[in-house]
């Protein structure tokens, strides 16, 4: 892959970090969900609709926790795949292997050189706050973080605009002195369009929204984003 950087970009004071797929390998559980359906194509249609009706809700003025959300779009793939639903006990099991995820093993060393850059970093997630510290806390990576912050406060899923701008705003800073690093498109899409930059990690699988604007940084890995911010003009 060709990296980009905008150099004019001025080196953010604050960065958002996504969290699944973005900082979390969620290898264990695309097995999970497979074998729970007996289908390989199972984890991608699952979470396709869990992330496409946590924006119906936000579309529609309606709001359910992401994991609420999770069971449900479990249902709606068995029916997508033609095949049993599973029993409560199971989704239940399933979405709660959201909280037993391993960091992806390039993330404590990007994370490490974005701390000692001076920059403050920030997991923002879809899920609540209660799952997004169980989250880190298995990883093993809560303690980079200044603070995590949930999309449940202003029921508005990501890459609602709002959601980014109440991010910085708690966190007291300008969009144009933060940035969002994120796995995915509609993320990073939904970030650049509320005024903050955005860093891509190009996970295996993930792709950038064509229609967008381009990210300010992109790699492979958050070691190689990194790299990229740290030649930006560092921010006053």
């Amino acid at each position: 892959m060709q990296t980009l950087l905008t150099t004019s970009s001025p080196q953010p004071k604050v960065i958002f970090f996504d969290v699944n797929e973005t900082l979390l390998d969620m290898s264990k559980l695309k097995r999970a969900v497979g074998k729970a359906f007996g289908n390989k194509f199972a984890f991608q249609q699952w979470f396709g609709l869990l992330l496409q009706y946590s924006l119906v809700d936000t579309v529609t003025g309606s709001y359910h926790p992401f994991s609420v959300i999770a069971e449900a779009a479990l249902d709606m793939a068995a029916d997508k795949l033609e095949e049993k639903h599973l029993k409560p006990a199971k989704k239940r099991e399933i979405v709660q292997l959201l909280t037993e995820l391993p960091a992806h093993k390039d993330v404590p060393k990007g994370l490490a050189m974005l701390l000692d850059m001076g920059i403050r970093l920030v997991a923002f997630t879809n899920s609540t706050r209660e799952v997004l510290d169980e989250q880190l806390r298995y990883a093993g990576i809560i303690h980079y973080f200044e603070q995590g912050l949930s999309i449940d406060i202003g029921q508005r899923y990501k890459p609602h605009l709002d959601t980014y701008l109440a991010a910085v705003q708690t966190a007291g800073v300008q969009p144009a002195e933060a940035a969002l690093i994120a796995a995915h498109g509609w993320d990073v899409a939904g970030a650049l369009q509320a005024g903050l930059a955005a860093g891509f990690i190009a996970r295996p699988g993930q792709e950038l929204y064509p229609l967008a604007p381009a990210p300010t940084y992109q790699g492979k890995t958050l070691v190689e984003v990194a790299k990229q911010i740290a030649k930006a003009t560092p921010s006053v």
